[in-house]
């Protein structure tokens, strides 16, 4: 019965200690501390960091507090507000930001207003509750009231408001945890390049609209930098009427280089197929040869045959002699008897070749 009600304690101030909102910190901006109703009542037993890095205690986060100007939130902010939110395993992270009076009297004019920087400081995804008007120099009264455990800033001693380090007596009381600074961005770097390309960002506002009153440029200058902004625009269309020229230029190199190519090519094949027509071993001259053989041919008037058709003869019968229309030799006759001879059997000849 008695572990029963020491469960139901604990259970009562877990809920007394952690706001309400804490679970909405990633889907809807930190509350504001002055705006919940629900304070801190748990026991509030100091820590040690060893302590506090083991986990202990179970029965609550461990509470982290870090205040700042944070004028133009950017990524070193952010940064420093990751670095105090990780430092220990269960961490509630609270943030107390400076009010433009105390920032003008201590540090000096701010360019965002309090209220800017208050929104700024709830949609950082590492704050679970944010302090307005959080004081310059934290006092013990202010740490009870608001049951911090440690707090959280770089260890460059802070000088201002009559003391070499504002946070000396929170360092000596063991509840200061160093945070590492973010080289190459702050507000006084962005400050100044702000100021010192005051004229470009002058002209870009006259630009998009903003008068020379609300920017505080006088007559002359604002005609300056209007002077300025057309001369711009002009060399910006020269810029652009050159690359489209270059562009042209390009594109037409390309192309008479393709036609080029083109033209080499059909007359490597004009010049090949020309060869292979009319060539030495071409096929015009095959052609012209095979036609002039034909010519030839049907101009020139057929032989004789050389034998007489071969006629059916008797088996027993051997084949006539053939004869040579050459004139043959015959020796003259040395009686009548032997002329009339010679003569008939020729005529038998004749008569036998029809």
């Amino acid at each position: 019965m008695v572990g029963h009600q020491e469960c139901i304690m604990k259970k009562d101030i877990r809920d007394n200690c952690t706001p309400k909102f804490r679970h909405k910190t990633l889907t809807a901006p930190a509350p504001f501390a002055d705006e919940i109703s629900c304070q801190c009542q748990a026991p509030h037993e100091k820590l040690t960091i060893a302590q506090a890095r083991l986990g202990t205690p179970v029965d609550r986060p461990v509470r982290v507090y870090a205040d700042g100007i944070f004028d133009l939130f950017h990524s070193g902010h952010a940064r420093a507000l990751m670095q105090a939110k990780t430092l220990f395993p269960n961490s509630y992270l609270l943030v107390g930001v400076c009010s433009d009076d105390l920032t003008h009297k201590f540090k000096g004019f701010t360019v965002m207003n309090e209220a800017e920087r208050y929104e700024a400081l709830r949609h950082c995804r590492y704050v679970d509750e944010v302090i307005r008007d959080a004081p310059w120099t934290l006092t013990p009264e202010f740490l009870e009231k608001h049951k911090i455990d440690f707090v959280a800033h770089d260890d460059i001693p802070y000088s201002s408001a009559g003391s070499d380090d504002v946070y000396k007596h929170i360092k000596e009381a063991g509840m200061f945890v160093p945070t590492q600074r973010t080289e190459g961005i702050s507000t006084s770097d962005i400050i100044t390049r702000i100021v010192r390309d005051y004229d470009v960002y002058a002209r870009r506002n006259l630009q998009r609209g903003y008068t020379a009153k609300e920017l505080n440029v006088s007559f002359i200058n604002e005609k300056k930098y209007r002077f300025q902004n057309q001369v711009d625009k002009m060399k910006e269309k020269v810029k652009t009427v050159e690359e489209r020229s270059k562009e042209f230029v390009n594109r037409v190199e390309e192309k008479s280089h393709d036609l080029i190519q083109k033209w080499e090519e059909k007359s490597r094949e004009f010049i090949g197929n020309f060869l292979e027509l009319f060539g030495p071993d071409g096929a015009w001259k095959q052609m012209f040869q095979e036609r002039s053989s034909r010519m030839l041919q049907a101009l020139s008037p057929k032989q004789s045959p050389v034998s007489s058709p071969t006629r059916s003869r008797s088996p027993s019968r051997s084949p006539s002699p053939t004869f040579s229309w050459l004139p043959i030799k015959t020796s003259p006759p040395s009686s009548p008897k032997a002329a009339s001879a010679s003569i008939s059997s020729l005529s038998e000849g004749d008569e036998d070749e029809k």
